[in-house]
């Protein structure tokens, strides 16, 4: 049965929010995930997991050092991430405050590593975004995203 995992890194606890709406969506859909932080995640975790998707606050544009320690860390397994679906989410105090590109710096990291990413024709494009607290059209859009990574998880690896 494959596995799902979502992972966050969150200062004020909207990116941890956006994480557990994901990931209720994504066992809700029948495919088990754990959501946990950056900082219980481990390389193991990341093996293990047929989906992953990664989110964190934007700092400067950016993914939060921690998120992107673990890509850096991942390297020492590169090849064995390969295969895996993929997504990203983001939350900032700003609109235009650089949601966008920290996605994009995270799905070109999972990009590299050989995960493979959907994009959403409907609301958020890139993955979900967050200004401030999630709100109820966030909300509905990290459900949406949630189902949307167990739906096309659990075709491709049952």
């Amino acid at each position: 049965m494959p596995k799902g995992l979502v992972v966050y890194y969150s200062r004020s606890g909207n990116t941890k929010q956006m994480a557990e709406l994901i990931a209720k969506s994504m066992n809700d859909a029948q495919l088990p995930t754990q959501c946990k932080s950056v900082q219980d995640t481990t390389l193991d975790d990341l093996e293990e997991a047929d989906a992953i998707v990664v989110g964190s606050p934007t700092y400067y544009g950016h993914m939060a050092a921690p998120i992107k320690q673990m890509f850096d860390d991942a390297v020492t397994r590169h090849g064995k991430l390969d295969g895996k679906i993929g997504g990203a989410f983001s939350s900032s105090v700003n609109i235009g405050g650089g949601n966008e590109t920290t996605i994009m710096g995270i799905l070109e990291a999972m990009l590299i590593a050989g995960f493979i990413t959907w994009g959403d024709p409907q609301g958020d494009h890139y993955g979900p975004v967050s200004i401030g607290k999630p709100d109820d059209r966030v909300s509905a859009q990290c459900r949406r995203r949630g189902q949307r990574i167990a739906e096309l998880t659990c075709k491709l690896f049952k």
